[in-house]
């Protein structure tokens, strides 16, 4: 689940889960079963410990900058000190200053790619529904080791169950690999089902998904910021209406939180006071309004509770 803002995977959750509760996250992350790491297009994710090594594995012929020589010369003395206990941002920046020669590098980008490397993630504190905002990192242990072709075809038959059909456009900009590593791993997954899209362009997709009728009603669903059913394909216009496009997704990255009716994004939402505040992009039909605000109902609860 995306992470970058705290509350995001509860909601995320809390949409896709039914009775999911915030109190059972919160204790596989103190637990240490599930961390807030860097994965995917190289943002936070709230994984599970096993996941983590998969995607790592899958990532490691991918050139991201956790994978480059001066991140993996800092990563053993990053792991000396995270020996000691948890690490703070800047007295980790500070260490690497004193003790490495990090040339043109930024320090605090030196610092983020070491940590990656190192398998160092974000302390669980920082993952509650009220986090704590400094930057404090643990160590875990070294994942197992994968296959790295192996573990990259089970990471993409995972993105085309949640995804599919989609197509390798889609897979690059949800993962941020290249088009051949993601060419051989979907050679691993095959069988898979072919689609063409309106424009000709192949879908591809798992045996056995389910491929619901245009016509199946899709009940509203609240998104909270950076929700990956946005970021998940390069034609965003399956979700994301192109006229609220620029809008939605901000300049600097920015992805406000939103809400889907009838499986599209339809308005923007906020809270205030502990009230759900909707900002639909048109006007609605009664029904539709009747149905997101009861929904907008429930998530208020969820947020109070």
């Amino acid at each position: 689940m995306q992470a970058q803002w705290p509350s995001a995977p509860y909601v995320g959750m809390w949409s896709r889960v039914a009775n999911f509760r915030r109190e059972a996250l919160e204790r596989e992350l103190a637990g240490g079963s599930v961390v807030k790491a860097t994965v995917m297009r190289q943002t936070l994710h709230l994984v599970t410990r096993r996941d983590y090594g998969i995607f790592r594995a899958a990532m490691s012929e991918t050139n991201f900058p956790w994978e480059s020589a001066l991140a993996k010369r800092l990563a053993p003395d990053v792991r000396k000190i995270a020996a000691e206990g948890v690490v703070t941002s800047e007295a980790a920046i500070a260490y690497l200053e004193r003790n490495h020669n990090l040339g043109s590098l930024n320090p605090r980008r030196a610092w983020r790619y070491a940590r990656a490397s190192a398998h160092l993630v974000h302390h669980h504190e920082s993952a509650l529904w009220r986090a704590r905002p400094e930057g404090r990192f643990v160590a875990i242990d070294e994942p197992d080791a994968h296959n790295p072709l192996a573990a990259r075809a089970e990471m993409l038959r995972r993105y085309l169950a949640a995804f599919g059909p989609a197509s390798r456009r889609d897979i690059v900009a949800w993962s941020m690999m290249h088009m051949p590593e993601i060419g051989r791993a979907l050679d691993r997954l095959n069988p898979l089902v072919r689609f063409r899209d309106e424009g000709g362009r192949e879908l591809l997709d798992i045996t056995g998904a389910p491929l619901p009728a245009g016509d199946v009603p899709a009940p509203v669903r609240f998104l909270p910021k950076w929700d990956n059913v946005l970021l998940a394909f390069a034609d965003r216009i399956r979700v994301l209406p192109e006229r609220y496009r620029k809008t939605v997704i901000r300049l600097n990255g920015d992805v406000a939180q939103t809400f889907l009716v009838d499986g599209f994004v339809a308005g923007m939402w906020r809270v205030e006071k502990g009230r759900v505040l909707l900002a639909p992009f048109e006007k609605m039909s009664r029904s539709a309004r009747v149905e997101l605000e009861q929904e907008a109902a429930r998530l208020e609860t969820f947020i109070s509770g």
